[in-house]
């Protein structure tokens, strides 16, 4: 045998939110005869990544747990036909040209995704907008930042983010508005913590409805009323001209619109602000007054803006206030989006929004129009606006779309209104999907489904939120016959005759005509602009190290970056802030305020639908599951989905913990949302809350979009996501089971034994949770059974065969298992009783929760044989005591609930002594927030708290159905006013 080894590193970007992390993966080149294979044996952050200065989240610190090829898409198909490429794009370019050459070209439209590189984007976008002639391409980041896009453009004249991340340390007051960044943007939340602990008279200001983890940072934690964010910021506009704090020169000098914008915000005084949000009148002058006396300020925004009917109007509310006290364009201030995406803002860049053409220019406006029509040598390019994404599977929907080509995103489960989506897809005459998996809600969908390269394998650019553009680098070769985005697009735009368009080579070509158009006859009127990295080798492209646009020259030298931030003198240097010359990009170069008049959600709550459902992110899972999903470990901190609700909302409703709940909205009075309850008191009361990420491969029952309506934006199109109306109902049932299996269960056959199902990943297998739901029997292939040893049976007949099978009932339990060659290939446990989805009633078995049995069978699935000891230990339901330490906290080094409660007893009073006694939190740091909660939560006298408990619950057990609709009546009143 001749085998060799060589040893190689390579750095690239973290594929998850819009931080842009750098990585550092090391690699092992095995050459075995005439084989070559690539192994990644170990990842972390780069030391010299300005983004995080080696930090990773516990996502990206598990992103090797994602590269399997398990699950992927490996070849093209057609029908369900496994076809050549060739075949593939042939057939792609031919139905466009058809469809165009009948129905016209805005009868063909893409949707895109954050998730593309820019050299993927940018060819999709010149596709569209400048050869077939349509703006019919828009992204899933309408959902995520269209809202902010939209802000910094009707305040600034354009899209420019005027911070960066040194900003967040360097600030005296730290505002974060709708960001829960402890679990959403961990790494920058960490960077706060520690600009935090060196400057301890730092104010950080969190606004948000929840009590998330983020509120462990915070001097003032703000909890308002849903929807009333306008009015909070008014008020703080109102504020700093009531006590004088207006920067009245730069006002003057620079701004257009204030005595107009003023004049919206007078009736907002604190008493009225307090009110109308809903919180402590002494916590609102606190924020204000912390504002108004600092020179420097950052308010860090992102969903909780963004997702709103109100999403433009609430950024430009924030906007407003930093232009009143010339807080923009220095150190540590201005109005600071963060985005969601690994490439949002590369998507910005290119124009991938139906209302963007290219390079930050505008569809219609005459001058770019020519100026790209003239640089593409297209007399093809758009001048209308497209469809943003709502509208278009609206047109879908209604038959003018014909054609749709989805690109490396899941809109099935991340759209509002899955319904309508649904019923869209299946009606359209032509679907095609590009993505690196082979299942998800979407592909379902597809006539034509392509395989893309996943992370791991793309080579190009992203862009991150504070305008720093980073290489992404290739790790793995393509995935079976995958190809990259801009290549199965170019091969398209080759076919349907454009040739000398889009003949590229490689990502690097693209870039450089993405650059070039960006500096095009630009002399400082756009502010997009890489003229300075025109014209690389691609040698230099190789080695681009991460730079902050606009880098308008490649001898300019950069004033505003520290110097340990700056490149190298071989590199051109780009900017770290914009507008510190106090010139914005509009008609005359003055920023402009906008005046705004608060409006209510549109989803409003009712004596139907008496509550409030905002979503959002979980601690360790990311969008669709598609990449986390497959990393048991990200697993392991929330299993599945959970409704959190406030406790007193709980006894109202006679809900018990973690009874299944059915979820109904005016927008899907037939199939429920169906979810587990959890309490917290970090929830206000009439409000709840559901993560975004589980979706119909993951449960038969979830899929949170559905209970949204296309409610949106009217400037920017981005949907109502954080306000929905719905019911709550506790679901009853006669059985329910824990199923544990080294391989997946096909889900048809699930539908054959129950009428409710969750799927979580474990490390040696899958966990099921199985229930039969009388509401939802009528619908189903299984209506009831007369015991739980009749569905066992039913069980056995789909799913293994009995003679192999091991069984122990009790009354109404059965626990049951697989054995093959000795070794555990399935366990059951029957329970035939009142839904329950945690508690255990097995009177011979130890108390322990689901999450807890599941660690410990895992690890049983892991041997290679099963001792006769743990199979009567499993028929009998008893655990050894190392799997009763309750829910994991930590996952990078495994450390559970109960553990670091005993050691809090033992005087570990600070998240440090938590980390030097378990290591909890030494790593990642995306659990140090959580053991700061812990910690706080071990002071709270426990019997006083329980007293509170019940004297709240006596006096407020009703509060969820009249919270939300105390709002209607004072808004109309101020809005009357005016």
């Amino acid at each position: 045998m001749n085998t060799s080894f060589v040893a190689c590193s390579k750095q690239s970007t973290c594929p998850y939110c819009g931080v842009g992390c750098g990585i550092d993966v090391d690699l092992l080149e095995t050459n075995k005869f005439a084989n070559k294979s690539l192994e990644a044996t170990n990842l972390s952050g780069s030391r010299e990544h300005p983004a995080n200065f080696g930090r990773l989240c516990v996502k990206g610190t598990h992103l090797l747990e994602t590269t399997s090829p398990e699950g992927r898409l490996l070849v093209p198909s057609v029908n369900g036909r496994e076809v050549e490429w060739d075949e593939a794009s042939d057939l792609i370019a031919q139905k466009m040209q058809d469809t165009i050459a009948e129905h016209g070209p805005n009868s063909v439209a893409f949707y895109v995704s954050g998730q593309l590189l820019t050299e993927d984007y940018y060819v999709a976008n010149k596709l569209m907008k400048g050869f077939i002639g349509s703006g019919n391409i828009d992204t899933n980041s309408r959902l995520c930042m269209s809202s902010a896009v939209a802000g910094y453009k009707r305040a600034f004249g354009a899209d420019a983010v005027p911070c960066n991340y040194e900003d967040l340390e360097i600030a005296d007051v730290l505002v974060l508005v709708g960001s829960n960044a402890a679990w959403t943007h961990p790494v920058l939340f960490q960077r706060m913590e520690q600009a935090k602990k060196r400057k301890p008279n730092m104010k950080v200001i969190v606004v948000d409805p929840r009590k998330t983890a983020t509120a462990s940072l915070a001097d003032i934690a703000l909890h308002i009323k849903p929807g009333t964010d306008t009015i909070l910021f008014n008020g703080l506009l109102n504020y700093l001209r009531e006590t004088e704090a207006l920067d009245q020169a730069f006002v003057k000098r620079h701004t257009n619109n204030f005595a107009d914008t003023i004049r919206c915000a007078e009736s907002y005084t604190v008493d009225a602000v307090s009110e109308l949000c809903d919180v402590a009148r002494e916590s609102v002058e606190a924020f204000y007054a912390a504002f108004a006396t600092s020179k420097r300020s950052v308010t860090f925004y992102s969903m909780g803006v963004n997702q709103s009917v109100s999403g433009v109007d609430n950024a430009n509310a924030i906007i407003n206030c930093h232009l009143a006290s010339g807080q923009i364009g220095k150190p540590g201030c201005g109005p600071f989006s963060i985005t969601g995406q690994p490439n949002a803002m590369g998507g910005r860049e290119v124009g991938g929004l139906a209302n963007m053409l290219a390079a930050h220019m505008d569809i219609e406006n005459p001058q770019h129009h020519d100026l790209v029509s003239r640089f593409w040598h297209s007399s093809k390019v758009t001048s209308s606006l497209g469809l943003k994404a709502v509208d278009m599977f609206d047109a879908l929907e209604s038959g003018q779309i014909k054609f749709i080509w989805i690109m490396a995103t899941n809109p099935v489960v991340s759209m509002p209104n899955r319904q309508k989506v649904e019923r869209a897809l299946a009606q359209c005459e032509f679907v095609v999907v590009s993505d690196c998996v082979a299942k998800n809600d979407t592909l379902v969908f597809a006539n034509v489904v392509l395989p893309a390269t996943g992370w791991a394998e793309k080579d190009g650019t992203v862009t991150n939120s504070e305008r720093r553009i980073s290489r992404q680098r290739a790790l793995f070769p393509p995935t079976g016959k995958a190809r990259h985005d801009w290549q199965i697009i170019s091969e398209v735009g080759v076919k349907m005759g454009f040739e000398k368009a889009f003949s590229y080579s490689s990502p690097a070509e693209i870039f450089d005509e993405h650059a070039a158009l960006s500096a095009f006859e630009n002399k400082g009127s756009r502010d997009f602009n890489l003229a300075g990295l025109v014209g690389m080798t691609p040698s230099q492209y190789e080695q681009l190290s991460p730079i902050q646009w606009p880098v308008r020259s490649s001898n300019k030298q950069d004033t505003q970056t520290a110097p340990e931030l700056q490149v190298s003198a071989a590199q051109p240097s780009g900017t770290a802030r914009l507008f510190t010359d106090n010139i914005f990009f509009t008609h005359n170069q003055k920023a402009n305020f906008v005046p705004i008049i608060p409006k209510l959600p549109e989803q409003l709550t009712c004596s139907e639908f008496p509550f409030v459902l905002n979503t959002g992110r979980s601690r360790d899972h990311w969008h669709t599951m598609t990449r986390t999903g497959n990393s048991a470990r990200l697993h392991q901190h929330t299993g599945h989905a959970e409704l959190n609700l406030h406790p007193f909302d709980a006894k109202a409703l006679g809900i018990k913990e973690h009874d299944l709940l059915a979820l109904h909205s005016v927008n899907n009075p037939d199939e429920p949302v169906i979810l587990p309850a959890k309490f917290t008191r970090n929830q206000r009361q009439g409000e709840c809350f559901a993560p975004i990420h589980w979706s119909k491969a993951w449960s038969s029952h979830v899929h949170i979009a559905s209970l949204f309506s296309n409610a949106r934006d009217a400037i920017s199109g981005q949907p109502e996501l954080k306000h929905a109306a719905i019911n709550i109902t506790k679901v009853t049932g006669s059985a329910s089971a824990q199923i544990y299996t080294r391989q997946a269960l096909p889900e048809l056959m699930l539908e054959q034994v129950c009428n409710y199902w969750t799927k979580t990943k474990l490390t040696h297998g899958y966990q099921y949770e199985l229930a039969l739901v009388d509401e939802l029997s009528e619908k189903s292939t299984v209506k009831t059974v007369e015991n739980v040893h009749a569905w066992f049976e039913m069980f056995l007949g789909n799913f293994a065969e009995q003679s192999q099978v091991h069984s122990l009932q009790t009354g109404t339990e059965l626990n049951a298992l697989k054995l093959v060659d000795g070794s555990l290939s399935l366990v059951a446990f029957f329970q035939q009783s009142q839904l329950d989805t945690k508690r255990d009633s097995n009177q011979v078995s130890k108390q322990l929760s689901i999450a807890e049995q599941a660690n410990w069978v895992d690890s049983l699935l892991g041997q290679m044989t099963l001792s006769d000891e743990h199979a009567r230990n499993l028929l009998r339901k008893v655990p050894s005591d190392e799997f009763t330490q309750g829910r994991l906290v930590c996952s990078c080094f495994n450390v559970r609930e109960k553990s670091i409660s005993s050691a809090i007893e033992q005087g570990c009073d600070s998240v440090e002594k938590l980390g030097e006694k378990l290591k909890c939190g030494t790593n990642c740091g995306s659990c140090r927030s959580e053991l700061a909660t812990l910690i706080a939560n071990e002071r709270i006298e426990p019997e006083a708290k329980h007293n509170s408990e019940i004297e709240v619950a006596t006096q407020r057990s009703t509060a969820h159905s009249t919270s939300n609709r105390q709002l209607t009546i004072p808004i109309k009143q101020i809005e009357a006013l005016k």
